[in-house]
């Protein structure tokens, strides 16, 4: 074995596989976090008081996504469903890259891209870990997930450097089309992943109800009925839920004070860029380095509960101190957390499920769920300090949230081992 089998925890013909899947994620992360500081500037140039209009906005567009979403899945084959729906994708950044060169920043505009590319972030993660789950069987998934979550970091690393060198030779429209060009590689990554997966190399059975070359069976709407008749979905969808809550109230607290600090939009394009930096430079070390180990020795639970824990503590810490500077700590704690430990930790929740549940069911999860939440605590913030509660006590809210969020992290973790383990002995 390689010294990079060892790092990354693969076996005998795995490691071609797994730098796949993690250059599949760079590609996709490196173009989203190019535009992530464009869509923040843009969103708060709407008005950070009419951010919530901006989320239900975004909750509304992934309603009307989804059955479109389930409708191609059900027509189109497993095998190339991504490419259909990435190619998609691609054009309509092309699209907005022509609208922005054209008609350079007009309000509506920004509204419609802040909305639009919340909505692609979704769609595109959550096809890319369906792919996967279905690529990578439980055990492969343990090992090898956080090491193949480092290539989002990565790309998030390198997406905020690449947009900060190129916004002034390329502009907005420019680097739009430059994520554009970005999702063709994963077409070609796709194929060899699905094509490794064909020849047995996840160990996975052969059968032909099973088979990639084949749509998912179903409904446009059969995720949300897979949904409500499995007490394991309704959890995790829960655990999402209470995910976004501490997310968005978070979000909307950074929003807030980079607002009233930075009034300058190249200021905030900065501290965003800033923030995204640091926080995809601990998640690229924490993935290679810990994320791994920890799964394999103290199990998926923990993967999705401690994470939770350190945020309930620094909501605690805002509470006493409601400053920039304890806020942006806790914000690069939290996503640090989220992409090195509850991102993939999560991802194995779906791993021993079938291709309905994986494809169907995580897509309603991961999007009409996830800014369901978004959307409902939004109003739920904006509630809050409406009757002008205060930041020390919205914290103590969110410190609630996140140690309701840890409890069932924790929960979640057992049930999946023990339904896996089962699963494994039944044969």
């Amino acid at each position: 074995m390689s010294p990079l089998h060892r790092a990354i925890h693969a076996k005998a013909g795995e490691l071609a596989p797994a730098l796949a899947a993690f250059a599949l994620l760079l590609c996709l992360f490196g173009g989203y976090f190019m535009l992530r500081p464009v869509r923040e500037t843009m969103g708060i140039a709407g008005g950070v008081e009419n951010l919530q209009w901006l989320f239900s906005a975004t909750f509304v567009a992934m309603l009307l996504a989804v059955p479109a979403y389930g409708w191609l899945n059900a027509r189109v084959p497993r095998r190339v469903f991504l490419d259909w729906v990435y190619l998609f994708f691609a054009a309509n950044l092309l699209g907005f890259a022509w609208l922005l060169w054209r008609i350079p920043d007009p309000l509506w505009a920004a509204r419609a891209f802040y909305v639009w590319l919340s909505v692609y972030n979704l769609f595109v993660v959550s096809l890319a870990w369906s792919l996967l789950a279905d690529v990578f069987d439980r055990r492969q998934s343990k090992r090898l997930f956080p090491s193949i979550a480092a290539g989002a970091s990565l790309g998030g690393l390198l997406g905020p450097l690449l947009g900060g060198l190129l916004v002034g030779a390329l502009g907005t429209a420019g680097l739009l089309a430059l994520a554009a060009l970005l999702l063709l590689p994963t077409l070609p990554l796709r194929r060899y992943l699905m094509a490794w997966r064909g020849k047995g190399g996840a160990g996975r059975p052969g059968m032909e109800s099973d088979s990639p070359e084949r749509p998912v069976p179903g409904n446009p709407f059969a995720g949300i009925s897979l949904v409500f008749g499995s007490p394991y979905l309704l959890g995790i969808c829960a655990f999402v839920l209470l995910l976004s809550c501490t997310s968005t109230f978070l979000y909307f607290e950074q929003a807030r004070l980079v607002a009233a600090l930075f009034p300058d939009s190249q200021q905030q394009i900065r501290i965003f860029a800033l923030i995204d930096f640091a926080v995809q430079a601990l998640s690229l070390a924490s993935q290679l380095f810990i994320a791994g180990r920890v799964a394999q020795r103290f199990g998926v639970g923990a993967l999705l509960g401690v994470v939770p824990l350190l945020v309930a503590l620094g909501f605690l810490a805002l509470a006493l101190m409601p400053q920039f500077a304890v806020l942006a700590a806790v914000m690069v704690v939290r996503r640090v957390g989220e992409y090195a430990f509850v991102r993939p930790g999560r991802e194995m929740l779906f791993v021993p499920l079938d291709a309905q549940q994986k494809y169907r069911a995580k897509n309603f999860i991961d999007t009409v769920v996830y800014r369901g939440g978004d959307a409902v605590s939004a109003w739920l913030k904006a509630l809050l300090d409406g009757i002008g509660l205060g930041a020390a006590l919205v914290a103590l809210v969110g410190a609630g949230v996140a140690l309701a969020w840890s409890a069932l992290g924790w929960r979640l973790g057992r049930r999946h081992e023990h339904s896996a383990t089962a699963q494994e002995v039944e044969p």
